[in-house]
Order: C-alpha cells, then structure tokens, then sequence
C-alpha cells in the first residue's frame, strides 16, 4: 500500500529475517539484506523510514552500517539496532553513531512493536524541533517581526537604521499591530540590548499614580511613602523605556513629561535635586494624535517632540500576503506550548484566514490559531475548528454586493466630500454622518496607511 513505511531487515540469519519480514510485513513495505554491504546497496536503491539491523554480521556490521549511512546517503533513515549480545557498552556505542533505540535478542513482538513506536515518535519530535528551530531563527533574525510584504520589509530596514539612534521614537498604528513587539525589537538590535527594557501602559495606570510611577518618589514624599522608591525612568537608565498608548496620558501629565524629555533629568516626589538618567523612549499610540491636538487632548509641544523618528506600523488587511507565514508561525508555537504534534492548518483554513479583515490585527490572528489549536481533536486545523464561519460568510456577502470594495470606496469619498465641507471639523462632520467620532477617526486612521490626504 502506498502509506505503507518503508522498512529494511538487515540480519544474517535467514530464519530471522523472514520472522521479522513476516511478522511486520501487514503495516511496512519490508525488504531484508543479509549484511551491512547488502543493505547499503538497498538504501540507495529507495529510501527507506527505517532499518533494523543486527549488529554482529560477517563482511560489514550494524556498527560499521551506522557510519556508512552518515556517510553515504543523502536521507537519514532511523536505525534500530538489534543484537544477542546485549552488552552497554555496545547500546552506548550504537547511539553515540546515529541509531534511536536498541533490542536485545531474544525478544518479543511486543517489546518490537513498543521500540518501533517509540523511534517513529523520536522521528516526529525531530521533525518538530528542527520546524522550530527554524522558526526561532527566523524569529531571532527579523525580532519577530514576521513578514515578507514590501511594508514589513521596510519597517525591518528602518529599524536596523535607528537602532542606536538616541533620538525619540513614535510608533502609531492600530491595536494589535504588534507596537510592543516592535519597540522591543528597536531595543534588541542596538547597543542598549544589555540594557533594561521598561514598558508603562499610561491608559491603566490611574492619574494620581501616574507621576509617582514614572518618576519615584522619597521615603516621606506623601502617605504610605515608607521607602524610597525608583521611577520607570531611573529603572530603565541605560536602556529604554515604552511609553505605551501616549495619547492616554492626563493633559497635565503631558508637560511634565515634555520638560523631562527636553532636559533628560527628572526629579522624584519629595526629592530636593533632579536625577540624569540616560534612557532611549519610544512611545506608542493606537490614535491619530495630530486628531488629538486638535481635540486639545494632547499637546502639540510634546506631539513634536516624541516625533523625531516616527514609525507606522500598516494593519494586518493591508499585508494579507504574510497571513500564510504568521498563522503556520503561531501554529508551532501553540502546538509546542501545549504539547501537541504539530498540526497543519488545511487549504480551506488558510483560505478562510486570508478572506478575513482582521479588525485587531496580528494579535486577534494569534488567538484565532491559539484556540484552534487548543479545541482540535484531530491532526490539521479546517475551518470549521477556527471558529471564522459567520465572519467569512458575511465577507463573502459583502463582496458580492458591492464588487470588492466600490462600497467602501464610496464610503471613504462620502467621508472625505463631508469633512470637505465642514472645514474638517470632525465632530461636525460624525454628526450629519450619522456615526460616532471614533468610528469616523478609525476610519480617517484607516484612510491615512493608505496615503490618502485627509481634508481640514
């Protein structure tokens, strides 16, 4: 049969090879030789899965085949050794040349079947683990930041560019983008990678708490001071310190952080003199903050000064091309965590995975493969595992009623011809739009990756 393995005997008894021929001859393709010279000559005839070889033989033994193997072929079959004289010193020797397991003659069927089980299991996890240490390499060369399309390339370049640039960063783009991972790989590729790598999310933590954590404070500075305590900035002296989501810092917060930033020294709670620390910020922001100038939620001061390298990071619908490599990505991640043999994602899947949108980005992908991964009973992930039917079904009818995206480009025209004639007052414009200002700024957001000049 044709799913049949491929299984050569290699043993100078006769009687032993047509035992074994025999007995395994209903779930493997069996060919047997009678020495080590024979079976070399059968395993450049075909490839083979695996050879069960005695060790002691007239001419060339299982010892002296283990090296011809190596040597010789192009493939690496698994070898099982299998010999009367069960002595350690040969098992060690055996393993030490390439063979995965070993039998002492006599044994049984049982015994048989349970090493060949075991050395095929041994085959997978090879195959696992050279999958991933390909995958960890590719990792370790982009930072991972996976992705052939001509954007991430780009961003990949850029960031090689500043990586020992002192200047600010400002990553904006969407939420899920991968804005952290980025940052992390701005701090990895240049020489601060020694240094600390300290992220404060400014939406979670409260105002009043804000300045004490970024800055310290001394013992006695307020209630509960016991101890003097270190900032984030301090923390992160020598190395880098994210500003995660920026535009969610109070008002006033935002000047004390422009006056730190324009000084490079801070001042604890209750401290008499400032503290220099030597750090490299990089902030992030899931908003348009020009639109927040403007809505004077942030200032135009600090806008200009956290913007001297700015970075964009596109929305996973405007590289849909790199979808294949990021979901096979997260798919050996997640079989590795859970214990799992890899599975594979089927032609129906990776269809359906390429249709979608993707509204948050990378990261709802990577809880997408993550809890198929999780919920599969089986060894490949379909579409139906993902759980995306009704999202791809209503794709699918969205296309068919408006030709792709000509709705969508009547959409963005209405948009733009509105802002038009509302001097780009935006509030203005929502309002005889019918929709909410969030959802007309993700909108503008969407239209700006996409080079569009934004009206007002």
């Amino acid at each position: 049969m044709a799913n049949k393995r491929n299984l050569l005997v290699v043993d100078d008894e006769q009687t032993m090879r047509e035992f074994l021929a025999s007995s395994l001859g209903g779930r493997f393709n069996v060919r047997t030789a009678n020495n080590g010279v024979a079976a070399l000559a059968e395993l450049k005839k075909q490839r083979f899965d695996l050879v069960l070889t005695d060790v002691q033989m007239p001419g060339r033994g299982g010892l002296e085949l283990l090296e011809d193997i190596a040597s010789q072929l192009d493939y690496r079959p698994l070898v099982v050794m299998m010999t009367a004289f069960g002595s350690i010193a040969q098992a060690v020797e055996a393993t030490r040349r390439g063979a995965v397991d070993y039998l002492t003659k006599p044994f049984g069927l049982d015994q048989l079947d349970h090493v060949l089980s075991r050395a095929f299991e041994f085959e997978q996890l090879r195959t696992e683990n050279r999958s991933l240490r390909t995958t960890v390499s590719a990792r370790s060369d982009t930072h991972g930041l996976l992705g052939n399309n001509p954007a991430m390339i780009q961003l990949r370049e850029k960031i090689a560019m500043i990586a020992d640039a002192r200047g600010t960063v400002l990553l904006q783009g969407e939420s899920g983008t991968g804005k952290e991972v980025v940052a992390r790989a701005i701090h990895d590729s240049g020489s601060r990678r020694d240094g600390p790598f300290i992220r404060i999310n400014c939406a979670a933590i409260p105002e009043t708490l804000l300045e004490s954590e970024l800055f310290g404070y001394e013992r006695g500075a307020f209630t509960g001071a016991v101890t003097t305590r270190k900032g984030k900035f301090e923390l992160a002296d020598g190395g880098t310190l994210l500003l995660d989501e920026i535009s969610e810092m109070p008002f006033a917060m935002q000047a004390k952080l422009l006056r730190v930033l324009q000084e490079r020294e801070f001042t604890r709670l209750g401290a008499k003199y400032a503290t220099k620390a030597d750090v490299r910020i990089i902030a992030t922001s899931n908003r348009n903050l020009k639109d927040e100038i403007k809505a004077r939620t942030f200032r135009e001061d600090l806008y200009f000064r956290l913007n001297v390298i700015p970075l964009r990071i596109v929305p996973l619908r405007l590289r849909k091309d790199d979808i294949p490599m990021l979901a096979n990505h997260f798919c050996q991640v997640f079989c590795a965590e859970n214990g799992r043999p890899l599975l594979k994602l089927s032609e129906s899947a990776m269809r359906c995975l390429c249709s979608m949108d993707w509204p948050g980005n990378v990261r709802q992908l990577q809880n997408v493969i993550e809890r198929a991964v999780i919920l599969c009973a089986g060894d490949e992930l379909d579409r139906e595992i993902l759980g995306l039917s009704e999202e791809m079904d209503a794709t699918e009818k969205t296309r068919e009623m408006t030709g792709d995206l000509t709705l969508r480009d009547m959409e963005r025209e209405l948009i733009l011809k509105k802002l038009t004639t509302t001097r780009g007052n935006r509030t203005k414009a929502a309002q005889e739009l019918g929709i909410s200002v969030r959802t007309l700024r993700n909108k503008l957001n969407l239209y700006t990756d996409l080079g569009v000049e934004i009206p007002g």
